[in-house]
């Protein structure tokens, strides 16, 4: 079949054009050999139609389930371990599939052993399944094919998603004891409004006890509550769910990805996970063989951020026109100075991929303690707001109590 593709060149020069090969991957090792960096290539309209006359192209389905993170980490120990061991892929993937219990993931694996099977690449089956396998993913994958190292690329894939893995757990534990604080001060106030309150409007009105504007408003909110439930459920509804399909929509999904790294304090967490993730794909995939600019360009894919995007596509540009990437971080004022050194001292000292990994692994140390910050902070807000609440409910209710008493003596 025919491809065009756009690439650049060594000297940087762009170069749109076309290629014959068997499969894409097929071109991209031609193109490589040439000493071009691919940054684009599809099949030419023309041999498209000639293929789909010819054959049924296999394409991979947005309805086909993710892996989860946790079992794309199993899967990725496990084979790691059996190529170690000196197990063939497909021996290895099969032993996989029978362990696994869902059978969509089953079904998945074994997908993958049938391409194996039928005589394609790893990273070409893999491909097929983007949901579950990114590019990175893949061409760390490849660049073990390519070299003939595919046992020690699984290792560091399993180092990568293992992080992953490990940040999204301290994430999800961190966030675990807020929730549980947050629905049960929820609960707490509808219970006080659902049923303490009216004991205590019936007991004001029987006795004409002159209440204050707080004991008032409570009182007023809880009636309004009872005879206006359906309703204001309802309204609620209606509004969370516009709000949701609007933020589902692409321009708002983008516009959450965008705004988040803005948010105070959040957002400095965010920017820093972005950062490692990033850090830790180039790293990867410089000491996996990778090329710098093919490198930018899947790191790149590790986040949808228009902020970071720029970034990533100036450091593309500075590596084209022969520049360093050090510089262009600091120039971003997204990285930290410490950082941005340590990437000048890996370009000066040729460890670029060395120093990307170091810089990703101090990222990992440091968001870990700031997550863990920034949930001891939220945890007590989160307290006092339903201390305030409580307090406020029970100084309303008990304090007409108190005037009354006094009255009487």
């Amino acid at each position: 079949m025919i491809l065009t593709y756009d690439a650049v060149d060594a000297g940087g020069q762009r170069r749109h054009d076309s290629i014959e090969a068997a499969t894409q991957s097929e071109a991209l090792d031609k193109l490589r050999q040439q000493g071009l960096y691919v940054t684009k290539i599809d099949e030419s309209k023309a041999s498209a139609k000639r293929s789909s006359r010819a054959t049924a192209v296999v394409r991979p389905s947005s309805r086909e389930p993710r892996l989860p993170l946790k079992v794309l980490t199993q899967v990725t120990r496990q084979l790691a371990m059996l190529l170690r061991a000196g197990s063939e892929l497909v021996p290895g993937l099969q032993a996989i599939q029978r362990q696994l219990k869902n059978p969509n993931y089953k079904r998945q694996i074994g997908a993958i052993v049938n391409d194996l099977e039928e005589g394609a690449p790893l990273s070409e089956a893999l491909l097929k399944h983007p949901r579950s396998f990114d590019a990175v993913y893949c061409a760390i994958v490849a660049a073990g094919e390519a070299s003939g190292s595919l046992s020690p690329m699984f290792d560091r894939l399993t180092h990568v998603v293992g992080k992953r893995r490990a940040i999204q757990r301290k994430i999800i534990g961190a966030l675990a004891y807020p929730a549980l604080l947050i629905a049960m001060s929820t609960n707490i106030s509808l219970v006080i409004l659902l049923f303490v309150l009216p004991r205590f409007d019936a007991m004001f009105k029987q006795l004409h006890v002159d209440t204050p504007g707080t004991t008032k408003m409570l009182l007023s909110v809880s009636a309004l509550i009872q005879n206006h439930g359906v309703a204001i459920v309802a309204g609620v509804i209606l509004i969370v769910g516009s709000i949701v399909a609007t933020l589902m929509r692409p321009a708002g999904r983008q516009w959450i990805i965008d705004v988040q790294i803005f948010i105070p304090v959040l957002g400095n967490l965010r920017s820093r996970l972005m950062q490692g993730a990033a850090f830790r794909t180039l790293g990867t995939l410089l000491e996996s063989g990778v090329g710098l600019l093919e490198a930018l360009a899947l790191a790149s894919e590790t986040t949808k951020n228009a902020t970071f995007r720029k970034l990533f596509a100036a450091l593309e540009d500075s590596v084209v026109s022969g520049g360093g990437m050090a510089a262009t971080f600091e120039s971003s004022g997204l990285v930290d100075p410490a950082i941005c050194q340590a990437i000048q001292t890996g370009e000066e000292c040729g460890n670029l991929g060395i120093a990307f990994s170091f810089c990703a692994d101090t990222f990992d140390e440091t968001n870990e303690e700031l997550i863990t910050t920034v949930m001891r902070l939220v945890e007590p807000v989160i307290l006092i707001g339903m201390g305030f609440v409580v307090g406020t409910v029970a100084v309303s209710l008990f304090m007409p109590l108190f005037d009354m008493t006094s009255a009487i003596k």
